[in-house]
């Protein structure tokens, strides 16, 4: 009985530490990722604060949707990294304070390359490569980069779409303030199927109805 007992004491012991260095592990994942948000959008002037509000829309988007926590936790992470890539396009574009030249959103189009290039060895987060890469694709094939269609485009990157969509339309822009929220939702029906999946643009709007978090 007491060498049974010492056994499930050190079990528990072992446990206990497993847990608690799975949350340390976690932590340091966390804030480094938090940290490269924080570098992605101080480059980008006119987006502060964009990356980990397109990670908290994904990650609500995710839990009305039904995915489970870890799921969510996941997806958060993804999306705090969906912009990476910018760090690869030139200050005087990605700062351009009027409209880019053709040329120069071609350049613009390419950060979503660069973002799935640069995560493609972060292995800590499965999928987290191609999700990025795949989140200006359109559901009606006419995204970029690659041209995918519907179901072609991982679902995760689906869900990014709408939710760096909808931060953009919810966001003061050097060449416009915030659109209204009645346009905001009718942008996303009338884009339903084109831009976006049509089976998650419900999804958002009834955050936005619910009271758009912040």
């Amino acid at each position: 009985i007491v060498i049974a007992t010492t056994i499930v004491i050190i079990l528990k012991l072992k446990i206990k530490e497993a847990k608690q260095r799975q949350k340390e592990y976690k932590d340091i994942i966390e804030q480094a990722l938090t940290t490269f948000a924080n570098a992605i959008d101080a480059k980008d002037t006119y987006t502060e604060g964009h990356s980990k509000r397109v990670a908290f829309y994904s990650r609500e988007l995710a839990a009305r949707m039904g995915y489970s926590f870890e799921k969510q936790e996941q997806i958060y992470y993804i999306a705090m990294m969906h912009d990476i890539g910018k760090i690869g396009i030139p200050d005087k574009i990605l700062n351009k304070p009027s409209k880019l030249t053709d040329e120069e959103y071609e350049i613009m189009k390419q950060h979503a390359v660069f973002s799935g290039d640069i995560l493609e060895n972060f292995t800590t987060i499965p999928d987290i490569s191609t999700v990025v890469r795949y989140h200006h694709e359109w559901f009606d094939g006419n995204g970029y980069p690659y041209k995918l269609k519907g179901m072609e485009i991982p679902q995760i990157s689906r869900i990014i779409s709408v939710a760096d969509s909808f931060d953009t339309m919810n966001s003061k822009r050097v060449y416009r303030a915030p659109l209204p929220t009645e346009e905001i939702i009718k942008q996303l029906k009338e884009n339903a199927g084109i831009q976006f999946d049509p089976e998650i643009v419900p999804f958002m709007i009834s955050i936005i109805e619910d009271g758009t978090p912040t």
